[in-house]
Formats: C-alpha cells, sequence, structure tokens
C-alpha cells in the first residue's frame, strides 16, 4: 500500500524533526516545508493526506495558510502552535482547520489527533471491495440535497458539488443521522470525538455556522440547523435514505 502523506509545515526546524521522525516511526511518509512557498509547491506535486500547519510562521500567517488551502482543497488541517487561546482556537477552526493543539505538546496525544483526523477522512481510508462499495454508495437526501458519505459528496439541488471539509463533513453527517433531534453543545461534542472542544469556547457554534453557510440560502433565517435556545440545535428538515 501507498504510505499515508502527511505535510509539516513550521519554521522551526526542531519541530519539524520531531515530528518527522514520530510520523515515520508510525509508517507516515513525511514532506517538510519552513513556509507557504514551498508548502503551495509540496500540495502541488502530488496527493498529501494531511497537513499540520503552525498558526505564526516567519513570514506569514498559518491561519491565512490555512484560508487558501481550504478554498480549492479539502486536506484535512491540525493546527499546531505555541498559542492556547480559545479565540486563536475558534478562528483556526472558521477558516476550516479540522482540529487543534497546542505547543508544547505530547506526541502520543499529536499522533491519536493524527489518526482521528484520517479517520474522519473517507479519501485516507483503505479501498474498498465491491461488496462494501454498493453498500457505501448510499447516501442521505434532504430538499434536494445529496451527501454521499463514501464520496464525500455533498451535491445541492442544482447538482453542483458543495467542498466539505473533514470536520463540516462529521457534522453534516452527525445531524442527518439525527433529523429532528435536539442535541446539546456538550452531546456533539461527544459525537464529534477528536476535537480539541472546551465548554468556554464557541468551536461548536463556529462549526454550526461554517456548515450553515454550504447549505443554508440565508444564514440568518436558517431552514435547516435550527438554534433550540438554552440547549443546542436541531436538523429540522426531513432527510432520507438513498
Amino acid at each position: 500500500m501507498t504510505p499515508v502523506r502527511i505535510l509539516v509545515v513550521d519554521d522551526d526546524p526542531e519541530v519539524r524533526t520531531l515530528l518527522q521522525r514520530c510520523f515515520e516511526l508510525e509508517g507516515y511518509e513525511v514532506l517538510e516545508a519552513a513556509d507557504g512557498v514551498t508548502m503551495r509547491r509540496i500540495i502541488d506535486q502530488g496527493p498529501v493526506a494531511l497537513i499540520t500547519l503552525d498558526l505564526k510562521l516567519g513570514g506569514e500567517d498559518g491561519l491565512s495558510l490555512a484560508r487558501e488551502v481550504r478554498a480549492t482543497r479539502t486536506i484535512p488541517i491540525i493546527m499546531i502552535t505555541g498559542k492556547d487561546d480559545p479565540v486563536d482556537r475558534v478562528v483556526g477552526l472558521e477558516v476550516g482547520a479540522d482540529d487543534y493543539i497546542a505547543k508544547p505538546f505530547h506526541l502520543r496525544e499529536v499522533l491519536a489527533r493524527v489518526r482521528a483526523v484520517l479517520r474522519r477522512s473517507p479519501q485516507s481510508g483503505p479501498p474498498l471491495n465491491p461488496a462494501e462499495a454498493v453498500v457505501a454508495e448510499r447516501g442521505f437526501g434532504f430538499d434536494g440535497f445529496i451527501l454521499v458519505p463514501s464520496r464525500r459528496e455533498l451535491k445541492n439541488p442544482a447538482g453542483q458539488v458543495i467542498p466539505l471539509t473533514t470536520a463540516e463533513f462529521n457534522m453534516l453527517i452527525m445531524f442527518l443521522e439525527r433529523p429532528g433531534r435536539v442535541l446539546s453543545r456538550d452531546s456533539m461534542m461527544d459525537i464529534l470525538k477528536g476535537h480539541d472542544w472546551s465548554p468556554l469556547d464557541r468551536s461548536i457554534d463556529t462549526l454550526v455556522g461554517r456548515v450553515r453557510k454550504k447549505i443554508e440560502a440565508n444564514v440568518e433565517e436558517p431552514r435547516f440547523i435550527k438554534t433550540v435556545r438554552g440547549v443546542g440545535y436541531a436538523f429540522a428538515a426531513q432527510v432520507s435514505s438513498l
């Protein structure tokens, strides 16, 4: 099997070396970039399964780079940074990061987060056999939208594909599997395991806002993901299995 390729973007050579050795011992292929220029070149040269991205690089802002990647690609991104501010975490999730880890970190924690994000990313999974492929093609339909989990593909009523990040995909799946059910923020955090959630920040609300932008005609008056004041959220549309 072709090894899973992880791109480590950090301007600190010691951190890059530490993560490289850690990931390679687990069987991953590791590519390194100290800046945005190198990161873009590597991404353009071939498939990358996941990016670890430092928030503060020497010449460029990691948040800007994450936003740039997310504008054209669905590669999972884990922000690894020296800041442990809930505001930075929320902003990172807003621009499309799938998880957030603060320095100093434990390598076991980093590996656990990487594995969790890769597991939630269908493009990183092993090939399906024909029997599994038939089942995997099944999906969900709601109000003209179609979501096929095996391809992580969401199509709007016009048939256009709407790109989803790993976090957005998992949240939408969570709602589609529980239509009409009121979900508290705590239960959503528990279902969406693997993220660095905190009950004191607004990470869940930020992610809900991102998903709404993908499916709602008017995010100010959402038809699908309804806010239940004082509790959490509920998916209001009728969902069918395809």
